[in-house]
């Protein structure tokens, strides 16, 4: 199973977060619960209030140092508590619920981050920033942000659009549907996910069904692969396989909705351009 499943979604942190600043004298203490939580917190300039994070914390470098209590999916509460925190920031979709519950009955202040859509980031960073008091900083990152992505947005209006199918991961073989932050993604830079109208965030799919759809384009972000396009060589009958419009893209930039999702953006919107002149 490739990382890609460690860096879903980012933050839309909840309005009780408000208020949960420091006493005066008091240094904030914040111990972050995802990978993509630890990276909104040092873009909001809240970086030196992070006291705990969990694996696959290695963005940006200064993150790696941060003691461990868990995944994002088993963590040990005593180790939170050991390390004192403030308030806990949550993946409100990936942290398991009872997790959740043992913080607060703990009396924690847990905040819940939920991120699905790309205005979320920006949300994100102001939220934090308001915690944390380095507004300034994190208003500056949110603005460079939704500019980067409004530019892409700008760009690519009225391109020609591309049916594509987007690989999270090969075995078993992954995709995500039309309300995960990828699609989005690609649909901001003229794509449309094939698979958009599954149920599922992140479905496993056949085999015959990528065939079926026949996909003009395939983005993996799958990590464990090198090289998807020899992975999909056999299948000369798909459009993407005939025309060479497999891209390998880096897969953290994309399924961590923080900042560099306007890095991962620009590589998908640089994909599609290539395809398009194919």
């Amino acid at each position: 199973m490739s990382r890609v499943f460690f860096g879903l979604l980012a933050a839309l942190l909840v309005a009780s977060a408000h208020g949960a600043s420091a006493p005066a004298g008091h240094r904030l203490r914040i111990v972050s619960l995802a990978p993509n939580l630890t990276e909104l917190a040092y873009a909001a300039g809240a970086g030196d209030t992070l006291v705990g994070t969990v694996e696959y914390s290695d963005y940006p470098a200064s993150a790696k140092a941060l003691p461990r209590v868990g995944d994002a999916w088993r963590v040990d509460v005593e180790q939170v508590l050991a390390l004192e925190p403030d308030l806990v920031l949550v993946w409100a979709s990936g942290t398991p619920v009872e997790t959740i519950e043992r913080l607060r009955s703990m009396r924690l202040r847990v905040v819940p981050v939920e991120t699905f859509r790309i205005a979320d980031v920006a949300a994100a960073l102001r939220q934090i920033g308001a915690i944390a008091g380095t507004d300034a900083i994190a208003e500056a990152a949110a603005r460079r942000y939704e500019q980067e992505m409004r530019a892409l947005q700008v760009a690519h209006a009225g391109v020609r659009r591309l049916s594509v199918f987007i690989e999270i991961d090969d075995e078993p073989l992954y995709t995500v549907n039309g309300k995960h932050v990828i699609s989005e993604v690609v649909s901001l830079c003229g794509g449309d996910n094939v698979f958009a109208n599954l149920p599922q965030l992140a479905p496993p799919v056949a085999l015959e069904a990528v065939l079926a759809h026949d996909p003009e384009v395939i983005l993996s972000t799958d990590d464990t692969v090198s090289d998807p396009a020899e992975l999909w060589r056999p299948w000369t009958r798909m459009r993407a396989v005939r025309s060479g419009t497999i891209f390998a893209l880096d897969s953290d930039t994309l399924t961590r909705a923080t900042p560099r999702l306007a890095e991962g953006a620009r590589a998908v919107c640089s994909a599609l351009d290539t395809a398009r002149g194919k």
